[in-house]
């Protein structure tokens, strides 16, 4: 064990021995360090309350353990368990003190793993919950004539959800990018009659898999029932980025949808999940404009800071 002992009988406390083990630890040498205080071990980021806990030790005269932030001669830091003692002659007269170092880095090191490794168990268990929740609600509301259309449509909602799950793996769980998280789930309906444009906003992590399944029905209705449906319809996405960090508006338009005359019919489950993600579950607001060419839909979702991250209210029923 490192061991230093310093003369407390001289001003300023200086090193009257120092063991091998000390030597090694800091790459000293003894010559280097004999007379000298042991605060030459300190530098830049070594706590001031760590020192001043030493320094009210010493002049209490009274034992200590403390861990402190201490530098090697060649400058590379390491942690320092330090334990320091007061030593009395039989007169009860202060003579020396005697302080003990435990190089403690790895330690640290491995605690600080550990702690990284349960918040990052924790967030995944978070996210699969939620994941998990949206899926029961997908399966459980989702609604078809017969078991196979029922299947059909259970299926392409999971995989629009996993397809948002492998784009924020790509990006690291962080931000995304708004327009691939809308392309990616137009991509295979009609691409060449779809033209997404706007500027880089940066969508949190936590609003991606919802987006996602807003994106989804958006596209399954154009593509089943709505303007690319049919071989002349249009649609056209746009955004703009607002003032809250990952707000956004964004512009749906399909064109080509509509004969004059007809209605847009009762609201299917499509329908009422969007709007339950974008006003609950997001805390946004979506407007539908139906008109003789076609739909226009508009939707503005705050930043993140005003965002649910709550389990999605239509998973629920």
């Amino acid at each position: 064990m490192p061991i230093v002992i310093t003369d407390a009988r001289q001003p300023d406390n200086p090193i009257v021995l120092a063991n091998r083990a000390f030597l090694d630890l800091t790459g000293y040498t003894s010559d280097e360090i004999l007379g000298r205080n042991c605060r030459f071990l300190q530098g830049e980021g070594t706590s001031p309350a760590a020192v001043a806990e030493v320094r009210a030790a010493i002049e209490r005269e009274r034992e200590t353990n403390v861990e402190i932030l201490n530098f090697r001669k060649d400058g590379s830091p390491f942690w320092n368990q330090l334990h320091l003692s007061p030593i009395h002659d039989d007169e009860g007269e202060l003579l020396y003190y005697f302080a003990s170092q435990i190089d403690v880095t790895k330690h640290r090191k491995i605690q600080s793993l550990e702690a990284a490794e349960h918040r990052l168990l924790m967030e995944v268990d978070h996210r699969a919950k939620n994941v998990l929740a949206v899926v029961d609600g997908i399966v459980r509301l989702s609604k078809a004539d017969n078991a196979s259309l029922y299947a059909a449509a259970v299926q392409r909602r999971v995989q629009a959800l996993a397809i948002a799950h492998a784009l924020l793996a790509e990006c690291g769980w962080r931000d995304v990018p708004l327009d691939e998280i809308v392309s990616r789930q137009v991509a295979h309906f009609a691409s060449d009659r779809t033209v997404l444009t706007g500027p880089e906003v940066l969508i949190a992590a936590v609003v991606v898999q919802p987006l996602a399944l807003v994106a989804h029905e958006l596209i399954v209705n154009a593509a089943t029932h709505g303007a690319l449906a049919k071989d002349t319809g249009r649609l056209q996405v746009s955004w703009q980025a607002t003032g809250d960090h990952g707000g956004f508006n964004l512009r749906w338009e399909e064109s080509g949808r509509r004969k004059a005359g007809s209605s847009p019919g009762e609201p299917g489950f499509g329908t009422t999940m969007i709007d339950a993600i974008v006003q609950k579950q997001l805390q946004g607001q979506i407007l539908r404009e139906w008109t003789l060419d076609g739909l226009k839909i508009n939707i503005s979702i705050p930043g993140t800071p005003a965002l649910s991250t709550a389990q999605p209210a239509y998973a629920s029923g």
